[in-house]
């Protein structure tokens, strides 16, 4: 994620029905919200001199990378036109440790061990709290800042900003709180530009060095304030944040940047919208030394795309996902937002629970069509090593669906028949070290690749996608992404730098049992019907041998396997046929994730409410919400269509 392209993709956006009330709340416009927040706050100014009260107090909090002077100067600049004085605290500056001081306490978390992590990529996720960053006394400092710039400092409106100021402890001085959320790629783009900067840091860091802190500190600390800002959960003594207005950006192209705002009504009323219908984020491009050209063509992508070789279509921490409101007027929020306020009727009580709040399956394209070259050789962490090392969630099982494929399409699978994994860590290990090409053809299995091949990977697993075919990737849950590379192919990186290998890790997390022949049938398995007529496009036989008309669908597993915890399905849809399904079948509720893999076009649509629908593109990746129930895939058009579906065992 560290080099997501900037261009937002104008055609993954979701359409949403909202109450005239709801959609005429919402302002549209950083200067329009200046104006409005000015009005607002003069009046509660006005209405605290009169009954002779401290002056209304403000927090501006939000994500790494929020912006709060883009709003925060035009509103300053709104009051001081109606003679209104105001005051702003940098609540950062007096509330979080020195740079040198967290540096030390995250020592564990970023370790500086160039053995283990050349390029000091990797790291061990913090689990504390925001409060944990503060210094010693601060919070009660500001606290006694805070009161006396409202009681008597001759302000009508104290404002308090930074990361980290609406925190419980804090949280009653303030008569509004104002939240800005960001979306990751937004916060990304921020810091390549020298932007953004780590908490308790007062300039930027250099940019690789930004994101590391940003992915095991920052994002983990600020996630864990913001869900409780946004989605309160009732607890004796927690405090709730007051007079909240949520802060988001306009997702259309136009107007792209400006922001948003929402009360917190309406802020719940959009995620709840969402929620409810099947839905599509908006992707993010990045490039890579491999990246092909395929999905670049297919969705028109600019032209400055020039190597695309991952699309996060469906990574839940880095996309964002956009509500379509009256007319142009759209709002984009991060996925994660969402999970975060509606984790219940998006996943379901069960899911849920297991994991944390967190939405467990990730989904994105690997891309080397016509390309320079292979992905690396490379293997991923089981569940134990994840934790132990990186204070993860699980493991890091993966799958391959080959979606497209060109002249002489492979994807590697386990070592070949009588190779060891000492054998192939002793010519790794020496090509790392004398940089000299590693045979790796001879040592790595490969499967050819055909459109419709699944391939399963769990943790373990010796892998790679080859040159010159489309791959849907999709993965168990981690938060960080843990690819130990095993060989590259002595290439260097898009920015010029020779890319690391990660033997250390690689070679302890390696399973020597996998390999040929036992991976080319279990992890490479033959479809199994399970519901349809097995082939839809064909008239099926009765008993007695005569045609009858079938149902026009079928269901195959295409991929499970007991180490992996999601099951991989595949419809197919003859022309004008739809597809039955259930998100609450065997008496629990799951959501589903599909995506049309093979045709033009296909509806996914609530059966109690065809106009909760998405309509789905070749290549969409599409989220059917747990608490919809029955609905369908419709074909409406005139060849047959092939759609993935996946679903948690």
């Amino acid at each position: 994620m560290f080099n997501p392209h900037p261009y937002d993709d104008p055609d993954a956006v979701n359409h949403v029905s909202l109450s005239a009330e709801i959609e005429n709340s919402i302002i549209f416009g950083t200067r329009n919200a200046a104006i409005a927040l000015a009005q607002q706050f003069a009046s509660a100014a006005l209405a605290a001199k009169n009954a002779k009260t401290s002056a209304p107090v403000v927090a501006l909090d939000g994500y790494p990378g929020a912006e709060f002077d883009d709003l925060l100067a035009p509103l300053l600049q709104e009051l001081a036109r109606k003679n209104i004085r105001a005051t702003v605290i940098d609540a950062a500056a007096a509330l979080h440790k020195p740079a040198a001081e967290l540096d030390a306490q995250f020592a564990a978390n970023l370790p500086a061990d160039r053995v283990k992590d050349p390029v000091l990529l990797f790291g061990k996720l913090f689990h504390g709290r925001f409060e944990e960053l503060f210094a010693t006394g601060a919070a009660s400092r500001l606290r006694a800042r805070i009161a006396g710039e409202s009681a008597g400092g001759g302000a009508d409106v104290v404002f308090v900003t930074g990361l980290g100021c609406a925190v419980e402890t804090l949280r009653d001085l303030y008569d509004t709180i104002l939240y800005f959320d960001v979306t990751p790629k937004r916060a990304i783009l921020r810091a390549r530009a020298g932007l953004a900067a780590n908490i308790g840091d007062a300039r930027p860091r250099p940019f690789k060095e930004t994101m590391r802190r940003f992915y095991y500190v920052d994002f983990e600390v600020a996630g864990k304030l913001r869900k409780e800002l946004l989605c309160p959960e009732p607890r004796h003594g927690a405090r709730a944040a007051p007079g909240l207005l949520y802060i988001a950006r306009s997702g259309a192209p136009d107007t792209s940047g400006e922001c948003v705002l929402l009360t917190r009504a309406a802020f719940e009323a959009v995620c709840a919208a969402l929620s409810s219908q099947p839905f599509r984020c908006r992707p993010v491009y990045i490039e890579g030394v491999w990246g092909g050209s395929y999905i670049s063509r297919l969705r028109k992508l600019p032209a400055s795309i020039t190597r695309l070789a991952w699309v996060f279509d469906l990574i839940p921490l880095e996309v964002s996902i956009v509500a379509q409101l009256r007319g142009d007027a759209q709002v984009e929020l991060p996925y994660f937002t969402l999970v975060q306020k509606e984790g219940l009727p998006l996943m379901g009580a069960e899911t849920l629970e297991r994991f944390g709040g967190y939405f467990p399956i990730r989904f994105n394209y690997d891309d080397t069509w016509h390309s320079s070259g292979n992905m690396s050789i490379q293997v991923h962490p089981p569940r134990d090593y994840n934790v132990e090392h990186h204070g993860e969630l699980g493991q890091q099982d993966e799958s391959y669906y080959v979606v497209a494929t060109g002249h002489g399409a492979k994807t590697y699978l386990g070592f070949r028949e009588g190779v060891t994994k000492e054998n192939f860590m002793h010519e790794a290990r020496r090509s790392e070290t004398e940089k000299t090409p590693l045979c790796h053809d001879a040592l790595i299995n490969a499967v050819p690749s055909r459109p419709g091949v699944q391939i399963i990977l769990p943790a373990g697993t010796i892998h790679a996608s080859g040159q010159n075919q489309v791959i849907l990737e999709i993965g168990s849950l981690t938060i960080g992404s843990y690819t130990y590379k095993l060989y590259d192919y002595l290439r260097a990186d898009i920015d010029g730098v020779p890319r690391p290998i990660h033997s250390w890790h690689g070679g302890n997390v390696l399973d020597p049992a996998r390999a040929a022949p036992q991976v080319n049938h279990e992890l490479a398995p033959a479809p199994v019907l399970l519901r349809g007529d097995g082939d839809p496009l064909r008239a099926s036989q009765n008993a007695s041998g005569g045609k009858v008309a079938g149902e026009g669908w079928s269901e195959w597993i295409v991929g499970e396997n007991e180490k992996v915890y999601f099951s991989l399905r595949r419809l197919d849809i003859a022309p004008g046929k739809s597809a039955p399904d259930n998100t609450r079948s065997d008496g629990r509720e799951r959501f589903h994730v599909l995506t049309l893999v093979d045709g033009e076009e296909a509806v996914i649509e609530s059966a109690a409410d065809p106009s909760r629908r998405y309509h789905a593109r070749y290549l969409d990746v599409v989220v059917v919400p747990a608490n919809i129930g029955a609905y369908t895939v419709r074909n409406p058009g005139r060849q047959p269509v092939v759609v993935h579906k996946t679903l948690l065992k």
